[in-house]
């Protein structure tokens, strides 16, 4: 199980709480800006599939990842477990999304390795909604 997010690039250190699904489906995401959360529904960040960990870009002031943007290909992402092990992941990409055209397959579906999806808000905030117009992703792959 997932206990701590280190991203040294952009200065995220987080504990990880659980994250599940919501009654409507959608996952749940943390309930402040801080920590950020692992869904459940997906591996534990290491084995084979891809494990998703979602944090708010910002809250009463900047969340856990504020500045997931700025990530690029070749950051250290990693996560520490609750058996003491780390697992080491490069960031391959980093997207950003309208959420009406969400990539759900490319963040959740089965992938033939180890991988990681950072999830976050992003894009124009719409004040009507009191919500981010779009969503960042940043991909990584299971270096170590």
């Amino acid at each position: 199980m997932p206990v701590r997010l280190l991203i040294p690039a952009i200065g995220v250190d987080s504990k990880l709480m659980e994250l599940g699904l919501l009654d409507d489906g959608t996952m749940e995401v943390p309930p402040t800006g801080f920590p950020a959360g692992w869904y459940t529904g997906s591996p534990t960040p290491g084995e084979l599939g891809p494990a998703v960990i979602a944090g708010h870009v910002d809250w009463t002031g900047p969340g856990v990842f504020y500045n997931l943007h700025k990530l690029v290909a070749g950051n250290a992402v990693r996560v520490e477990r609750a058996d003491g092990s780390t697992a080491v992941f490069r960031v391959t990409r980093v997207e950003e999304y309208r959420k009406s055209a969400f990539p759900t397959d490319a963040v959740y579906g089965d992938i033939p390795f180890a991988g990681l999806r950072l999830i976050t808000c992003g894009g124009s905030f719409n004040k009507r909604t009191g919500h981010y117009e779009d969503n960042i992703v940043a991909f990584a792959e299971l270096a170590t």
